[in-house]
């Protein structure tokens, strides 16, 4: 008997600094939010309140970082992310390196003060490092040339939780923006779900392969190519669109 196909996790990308559409996006059913404070107007003001707003879901907030910085990392995770993605990874090194700001020591060098963080997740202060401590994730945005070139490396690091094909940005860095059927893109597409597979089949890998899908269309054919999670849209372009939508039934 064949096994049942794994669930496909879902998030959205909040860029509108607001815990109101956080919270609306968490109890829609969303597995994760994606907080970002790279392109998004979100600082650290609004931080806390829109991760404070996924309690009582079973979402989980990540924070997508503005770069590879270990005081936003350690604020995000202390505000009680549950984990962070982050943008612009090349080399296998810099993926080591996001992994070593995720965890405490030994196994990294995040630092220790959960003092806010822990209410999130309805534990002590004292047992956060315990009950929580372990599970925050790291997931990698691969959204460059030369990701995609040291892909098989990257995806050999210990402790990343999923590595997400970015689309925009690699479809402008590869001469192609916007255009997803261009040769290029899918050239280091192929070569990106290439590597996953071989990852899968040597057991060497435990990371989900994630992508952005916005449309019932693209999430069906990653869902065939075996993407395990999926992003599956901005909260201001799902505004914006479904207020024009709107205007234009009275036109």
């Amino acid at each position: 008997m064949a096994e049942p196909a794994p669930k496909i996790r879902t998030s959205f990308i909040c860029t509108i600094p607001s815990a109101v559409v956080t919270q609306a996006l968490a109890q829609a059913g969303a597995d994760a939010v994606v907080i970002d404070q790279e392109h998004g107007a979100i600082g650290p003001e609004h931080l806390h309140a829109m991760i404070a707003a996924t309690a009582g879901t079973k979402c989980r907030p990540l924070v997508r970082v503005g770069k590879r910085d270990e005081a936003m990392v350690k604020l995000a995770l202390d505000m009680g992310a549950a984990g962070i993605v982050f943008p612009l990874v090349n080399t296998a090194q810099e993926a080591a390196d996001c992994v070593a700001m995720t965890c405490y020591p030994p196994r990294g060098r995040r630092g220790f003060g959960p003092f806010i963080g822990h209410s999130r997740w309805g534990v002590s202060f004292e047992d956060y490092l315990s009950k929580v401590g372990g599970t925050v994730v790291c997931n990698i945005l691969i959204e460059t040339r030369s990701a995609i070139d040291n892909i098989e490396k990257i995806f050999a690091v210990e402790g990343i939780s999923a590595l997400i094909l970015a689309p925009f940005d690699l479809a402008v860095e590869l001469g192609c923006p916007g255009r997803f059927d261009s040769p290029d893109f899918l050239a280091a597409v192929e070569q990106f779900e290439r590597a996953t597979d071989a990852a899968k089949v040597a057991k060497v890998a435990k990371v989900a392969k994630s992508r952005v899908a916005m449309t019932e269309q693209q999430v069906q054919a990653a869902a065939a190519r075996g993407y395990a999670a999926m992003m599956l849209g901005f909260d201001v372009m799902m505004l914006k669109n479904s207020a024009a939508t709107a205007i234009g039934w009275i036109k």
